[in-house]
């Protein structure tokens, strides 16, 4: 018999693992905890802040220039230019972007004009530009164009086909005319946006609705804008954050009831400018933080099942790489 060797397989040691360190992540930790501690002892050394002058009295008997009268009604003034703009600028650019979509040549021409000419021009001379309108027209309204010639062409002296009428420097002036020039301006930018949602809803559905019975009013209203509100909803909450900013561009046209405008005039009238400055960032900074808020949780409600969708995927792609499997684009294991 021969000698049978036996060899015993030996035990694996333990292994020691090492963490990975990171002395760059901490340089830099250490670099931003300097700089802010720079920040805020600017912030508090600095008297040329005049945080007093911002928060308790701006002048003898009066409150902080952020919480003086003329100030919290151009805040109110800035929120409702805001709400007016966007609400515009919403309505007439989803019509814009169905008739952009539109198979008649017509409709989306004139939508292609529209969105080019405003996309083009700044907000800045836009807003001049409204405020400045009743130069051209003492009186705006609705009537029978080419009235006046129509009427010589039969004899008739001072014919008016008008049928409504307002005085120009009524209606094109202060907040009508920087709210026109902001919502019609907007509505360029999400004409754009809404037309990228509805593109992202894949035809085949629309199609499968349309045979199933559905008018297309119907399909655009139950199957098409729920889908499409997941690509338009987060430009649209940041298109709201830049209009709070922009309503600041209305100074020129010139709306008194607006934020900014108030307190220029305070710094003009006290000859004190860099606190003013600071108060118009605090404000600014405020209402803005509050819409992020809201569109944060406006966006993960409209996003409810895509965001678990990947997430389940991304799960079920560890695991299967775990067990050094494959996941194809469909995500079944070959």
């Amino acid at each position: 018999m021969s000698e049978q060797s036996t060899t015993e397989r030996a035990r694996p040691e333990a292994i020691k693992a090492v963490p990975v360190r990171h002395p760059v992540r901490w340089v830099s930790i250490a670099v931003i905890a300097v700089l802010v501690a720079m920040f805020v002892h600017l912030l508090l050394t600095n008297d040329n802040f005049r945080w007093s002058y911002i928060f308790v009295s701006y002048e003898e008997g009066k409150r902080g220039v952020m919480f003086t009268g003329p100030v919290l009604e151009g805040l109110r003034g800035t929120i409702l230019l805001t709400i007016t703009s966007m609400a515009i600028g919403i309505g007439l650019g989803t019509l814009l972007a169905v008739m952009r979509l539109s198979p008649n040549r017509i409709l989306s021409s004139v939508a292609f004009v529209y969105t080019w000419f405003f996309r083009a021009v700044p907000r800045l001379i836009l807003a001049i530009l409204f405020g400045n309108l009743n130069i051209l027209w003492s009186r705006i309204g609705f009537g029978l164009p080419f009235d006046q010639q129509i009427g010589e062409l039969f004899g008739i002296d001072n014919f008016n086909g008008q049928f409504y009428s307002i005085r120009a420097v009524d209606l094109l002036a202060g907040f009508v005319a920087g709210m026109l020039a902001l919502g019609l301006s907007e509505a360029a930018y999400m004409a754009e946006i809404v037309r990228a949602g509805l593109q992202s809803v894949d035809t085949g559905q629309s199609e499968a609705a349309v045979a199933l019975g559905m008018s297309r009013f119907q399909v655009l209203r139950r199957i098409v804008l729920p889908q499409a509100m997941r690509v338009i909803v987060p430009p649209t909450g940041n298109e709201t954050i830049a209009m709070v900013k922009d309503t600041s561009l209305v100074a020129f046209v010139p709306v008194a009831g607006e934020l900014w405008f108030q307190l220029n005039n305070i710094s003009a009238r006290t000859f004190v400018v860099f606190p003013v400055l600071v108060a118009a960032v605090i404000w600014y900074l405020i209402i803005c933080t509050v819409l992020m808020i809201g569109q944060y949780y406006v966006e993960r409600h409209y996003g409810k099942g895509y965001g678990a969708s990947a997430r389940a995927k991304q799960r079920l792609r560890n695991i299967e790489v775990e067990q050094g499997g494959r996941i194809t684009t469909t995500g079944e294991a070959p």
